[in-house]
């Protein structure tokens, strides 16, 4: 009979064990699981995850968003073939002919650039200003619109991140200063022929002494720029926190909207409601 007991006692606590096991798998489970964000535009409505690796963006986005701060808000900057993009505060009641983009909260997030984020069609990315780290603005975002490319283009795409790359890296170190100042010379001239040349001179003088590693676009990510589309130069520059899950066609109809001064729509296109749909 004692070792009856024994037996049951056994087996009930391996079965407890066992229950204790499976629902923290569960819980575990249930906590990787993607936020979704459900914005209904004037266009239609577009659907997106949050990543769960780029977390001081996604708790930012939620925060944001359960705040009500993008109800309202337009879709200031819209460029065909390239991406649509939100988050002013100063748009919520912009009149026609009113320039925008320069609106935000007074503070940045850190930048969460990861190599497995890219910007195909769909990424959501965090738009920025000239960050010395790349650090994010607390509101705008864009939505990824950009079209098919073909490997040369996506080549080319390849070394512009690179030289950016670069930059990002060179400028930190004081003696190359003078070189920076050409550069951003050339680029208030508009002077393109003068800072591709001193781009690519930035370039080789970084890669010859180590100060970065460049940059290989992965063939999985080629082959979706070559067959869904993208963004491709913006990679490695710009933090990727989610993707549309539903109404890529909306970002298509957004993105092809007539537009005028600062590529701001002609006709506005806001955002009515923006809310946390999986949370």
């Amino acid at each position: 009979m004692k070792t009856l007991l024994q037996f049951i006692s056994i087996v009930l606590l391996l079965f407890f064990i066992g229950s204790c096991n499976s629902n923290k798998e569960l819980t575990n489970s249930n906590s990787n699981k993607r936020k979704a964000i459900e914005l209904v535009t004037n266009y239609g409505t577009i659907v997106f995850e949050l990543y769960n690796e780029t977390p001081l963006h996604r708790d930012n986005f939620l925060k944001i968003t359960k705040e009500g701060k993008y109800d309202s808000l337009l879709f200031h900057r819209v460029i065909n073939n390239f991406m649509i993009q939100s988050g002013d505060p100063d748009s919520k009641n912009a009149q026609s002919g009113d320039e925008l983009g320069e609106g935000d909260l007074d503070y940045m997030i850190d930048a969460e650039i990861n190599k497995k984020f890219f910007h195909k069609k769909g990424a959501i990315g965090a738009a920025r200003d000239d960050h010395p780290e790349r650090a994010s603005s607390a509101m705008q975002f864009y939505i990824v619109q950009g079209g098919v490319r073909t490997d040369s283009v996506i080549d080319g795409y390849q070394k512009r991140i690179n030289n950016w790359l670069a930059q990002h890296n060179i400028k930190k170190d004081s003696t190359y200063q003078p070189l920076m100042e050409q550069l951003n010379k050339a680029m208030e001239a508009r002077d393109r022929g003068l800072y591709n040349k001193m781009s690519d001179s930035i370039t080789s003088i970084a890669k010859r002494n180590n100060l970065y590693t460049p940059y290989i676009i992965p063939d999985a990510h080629r082959e979706v720029y070559k067959t869904i589309g993208g963004t491709p130069h913006l990679d490695q520059s710009y933090t990727v926190f989610g993707e549309v899950i539903q109404g890529l066609n909306i970002v298509d109809s957004i993105a092809n909207v007539k537009t005028g001064n600062n590529d701001r729509p002609v006709k506005d296109v806001r955002i009515l409601s923006a809310r946390v749909i999986k949370d």
